[in-house]
């Protein structure tokens, strides 16, 4: 028999408010050296309905023994609340204060393409592009880079259109 392994922890939002949250994982030092040094994963949910508001459980499929970063991205109309928490044990604790996160909204009136970006082996990301009237990812197009060897991701973006794009780095890297 399988035993399942995980956390979830439930929020609420109000009226017009869209929350995702992701998992920040630090990527192994010998995968390869042009390797992100972080990749997020976005966490998956259910939701129910509660009057105007919406309850939401996410998941954790594998917790760290030590503990797990997340970014809470909320999606209200026309601002993105960006908070930092730590999941550890049965706790989540939100920082009260600003960690390194770089994030961008972006608009073109032509279609374009967002930055090439690596993957890691397996297949993880360091970047994440989310259109903010839906809160889904814009899924990146993979392609083998044979010059580098490397797994490599673009985003296709629409015109006229705006988008949310987060990464995770090192404060030293900025």
């Amino acid at each position: 028999m399988e035993r399942w392994q995980g956390k979830h922890f439930s929020i609420t939002d109000p009226k017009d408010v869209n929350t995702v949250i992701y998992q920040i994982n630090k990527t192994e030092k010998n995968i390869s050296k042009n390797s992100p040094k972080y990749t997020i994963e976005r966490l998956d949910f259910t939701q129910e309905l509660r009057g105007e508001n919406t309850k939401k459980t996410f998941f954790l499929d594998n917790p760290s023994i030590e503990g797990d970063q997340l970014v809470i991205l909320s999606f209200g109309k026309e601002k993105v609340v960006v908070n930092m928490a730590i999941l550890e044990d049965n706790k989540i604790t939100i920082s009260k204060k600003p960690v390194p996160v770089k994030f961008n909204s972006l608009y073109s009136e032509e279609e374009t393409e967002f930055k090439e970006f690596n993957y890691t082996p397996n297949l993880k990301r360091p970047i994440s592009i989310i259109d903010p009237e839906t809160t889904e990812e814009i899924k990146p197009i993979l392609y083998f880079d044979e010059e580098t060897n490397e797994v490599r991701g673009k985003c296709k973006l629409k015109p006229y259109k705006s988008y949310f794009a987060f990464e995770i780095r090192d404060k030293k890297d900025e």
